[in-house]
């Protein structure tokens, strides 16, 4: 199963939890409207225990033939007068005239009430869906949310001891390996048992969680294994699914916390006892929603755990790491609980159980038996014993800007084409959304090799603005570059200006396939700025780009790139699929291609023979309009269509990165410069590519 079928499971998971909250909704709905049933007919028993008091006079009246009393109601008219008119009844003085309580009918007990039905429904409904829309609404923000709801302490770089600091290193390895944004790291300092968890809407906004029992008792093997496994829920689209889970299940809790209320401000004395009763009465029905909450996260959440081990020994080749964190989990009774209040909510989160479960715990346990996962993790062991990950790390090159003809400026070199690549369009789309052993070491490789000045810099704000800066510095044109400086004076402090030179040598010896590893390694750090200081980076960005009056390539993939990562910082929500079918997204997809096939080939034959061989590719192409030329397209209306793109299915999404590769690979070669924009693309429609381990390239002289 590739990344968009796991994206396409978890939308049909997504339905199937949508249903089982309303099955739970129309259960709860229906117990409350029972318990109501109950409490209003006692409460109706006792008033006519009470009334009966009052209709105990023993009325002698006679009566007449239908039964019914005759007395007289006209206290003035003499009793003589009253009997003479009716011989067959009784004349009473008027001091003692009383009359009987009139005889009613015992209405019969029914349970079905429709209005009281309605009533109990609409609340019901009104309450629960108030509860979930508001744990949604407050988790928009993503993972820090969860992340400090469960008390967890955001880790930083500088402030980090050495077991922390081992584990800042393994995430920003997973991470890079991976191809997406360094997620930031929450320690619960409070816990000591051992597990973790994966939060976030997507891999920009994701945060990984870990309690202090996992830095205390595992070892960097296991806690690799332990991250792998919570790079798999990133990558595999199960963490949108789980916090959506929180949502929707924070409301079935509402019903016990309102029991509760309830209970607790009933009024005194006897007529405060039906509200007491029907308090009760919600809290044990809030207890079956819990209950009912369990049984859904069990439904949706164990597979995925077997899913998540597997990937964890896919992306490191060491079963044993994972293994060994499951064995310390087995041998310590119940060492994986946490005991934050929120534990409930979010326990289908966590790489262990983190709740206790004192009856039917394989029927509402989030998680596998421990004994299942180890023993599919004792086969795997067989399989990958003797396995050592292997990695070529390429040749390195520092390789200047292609030359482009679709808007963007024209660099003062040319860069030669590389050795074909080693891989097909296939294997393209099947690497999106993985982790292999050979990236993982690349890397290991890469941060080992970073220069202590940038490896220093990525770990602080300051750091992280001036290696975005350095990025963007010129190093082909000494006059734009002087440009850039100038420009650049005017809006940065000094002291910003002299951290970005001192770094700019640095970042120009980097091998030019670093620099979008090294923007994700800065994201962790610039994530702690607020909005207002996030568009000025990205105006500072613009202000370097054009300051030779045009957009390079790498500028384009650069900005693109960042401004995607940071994006939930800046106060946005996760996008709603709106396109399923490839004609509402046509044109999209041919100024995509156009722009790919303009970059990697010159002559405008090679053009359209690139970017009709990408068309092809697309699902339905021989229904739709097909151009006798590439449109024309620039960075804008790029990035543009790229955004449109973005809402389209999972589906549709590997369509168009089959086509996209099809597009880039069409000669079997392939530069720095098209992997890198071809990864932005598919960075960009939120599809985790993991960097190009064997490209390699020349510059030479224009």
């Amino acid at each position: 199963m590739n990344f968009f079928e796991h994206q396409d499971q978890a939308r049909n998971n997504t339905r199937k939890l949508i249903l089982l909250f309303a099955l739970s909704l129309l259960f709860i709905t229906v117990t409350v409207y029972l318990a109501a049933v109950v409490t209003l007919s006692g409460s109706s028993k006792g008033s006519k225990s009470r009334s009966s008091r009052y209709s105990s006079i023993n009325c002698t009246q006679p009566r007449s033939a239908a039964g019914e009393p005759r007395v007289s109601t006209n206290f003035n008219e003499p009793a003589e007068r009253f009997q003479s008119r009716n011989p067959n009844s009784v004349a009473v003085s008027p001091s003692l005239r009383v009359p009987c309580p009139p005889v009613t009918q015992k209405a019969a007990f029914s349970w079905w009430n429709p209005s009281l039905f309605f009533t109990i429904g609409t609340g019901t409904v009104v309450l629960v869906g108030l509860g979930s829309l508001y744990k949604i609404q407050t988790l928009k923000a993503g993972g820090s949310v969860v992340a400090q709801e469960m008390g967890g302490r955001l880790l930083l770089s500088e402030m980090a001891h050495p077991e922390e600091r081992q584990l800042l290193n393994i995430v920003e390895e997973m991470a890079i390996a991976a191809g997406i944004s360094v997620p930031a790291v929450y320690v619960m300092d409070g816990e000591q048992g051992i597990n973790a968890f994966a939060a976030g809407f997507t891999p920009n906004d994701a945060v990984i969680g870990v309690t202090r029992g996992t830095l205390e008792q595992l070892s960097r093997d296991e806690l690799q294994g332990v991250i792998g496994h919570e790079f798999s829920h990133i990558l595999n689209g199960d963490m949108r699914l789980n916090i959506r889970l929180i949502g929707l299940l924070h409301g079935l809790l509402l019903i016990y916390i309102t029991g509760r209320i309830i209970i607790g401000l009933r009024p005194r004395g006897k007529e405060g006892n039906a509200v007491l009763v029907f308090g009760i009465a919600l809290a044990v029905i809030g207890s079956l929603g819990l209950l009912s909450g369990r049984l859904i996260k069990s439904a949706i959440s164990r597979q995925r755990e077997f899913l998540a081990d597997a990937s964890a020994v896919q992306f490191t080749r060491n079963p044993a790491g994972i293994a060994g964190a499951l064995d310390k989990i087995a041998n310590h009774h119940y060492s994986s609980i946490v005991r934050s209040p929120s534990a409930e909510g979010n326990s289908h989160l966590f790489f262990g159980s983190a709740l206790r479960f004192n009856f039917l715990e394989e029927l509402f346990a989030t998680h596998p038996p421990l004994a299942q996962r180890i023993r599919r993790l004792d086969a795997s062991k067989r399989q990958y014993a003797g396995q050592t990950p292997k990695f070529s790390s390429g040749e390195s090159s520092a390789a200047g800007q292609e030359s482009l003809t679709m808007g963007f400026a024209a660099g003062s070199s040319t860069v030669a084409r590389s050795s074909p690549m080693q891989a097909n369009a296939a294997q393209i789309v099947s690497q999106v959304g993985t982790v292999t052993p050979e990236h993982y070491a690349y890397a290991k490789a890469l941060l080992g090799q970073l220069p202590e000045t940038i490896a220093l810099g990525i770990r602080e704000p300051q750091g992280a603005i001036a290696i975005v800066y350095g990025l963007l510095l010129d190093t082909q044109n000494a006059a734009v570059r002087t440009k850039q400086l100038e420009w650049l004076k005017q809006v940065e402090p000094a002291d910003v200006i002299e951290r970005t030179l001192a770094l700019s040598a640095d970042i120009d010896a980097l091998d030019p396939r670093s620099r979008l590893p090294l923007v994700d390694l800065t994201i962790p750090v610039l994530r702690q700025s607020d909005t207002d200081q996030h568009q000025r980076l990205f105006k500072c960005i613009q202000g370097l780009a054009n300051a030779d009056g045009r957009w390079s390539l790498s500028e384009f993939v650069l900005y693109a790139v960042l401004r995607h990562r940071l994006q939930p910082s800046s106060a946005t929500s996760p996008q709603s699929t709106e396109f399923i079918t490839i004609g509402q997204i046509w044109s999209d997809c041919l100024i995509l291609l156009s722009g790919l096939a303009q970059v990697g080939q010159t002559g405008t034959d090679a053009i359209t023979y690139a970017f009709r061989s990408g068309v092809h590719r697309l699902p339905g192409a021989g229904q739709e309009i097909l151009p006798d030329a590439p449109p024309a397209c620039n960075m804008k209306t790029l990035k543009h269509s790229i955004d449109r793109l973005n809402l389209a299915t999972p589906k549709l999404k590997q369509a168009i990165v089959d086509a996209c590769a099809h597009t880039v690979l069409l000669d079997n070669k392939v530069t720095v410069q098209e992997a890198e924009l071809l990864r932005a693309i598919v960075i960009l429609l939120d599809c985790p590519m993991p960097p190009f381990l064997n490209i390699g390239s020349k510059r030479v002289k224009a």
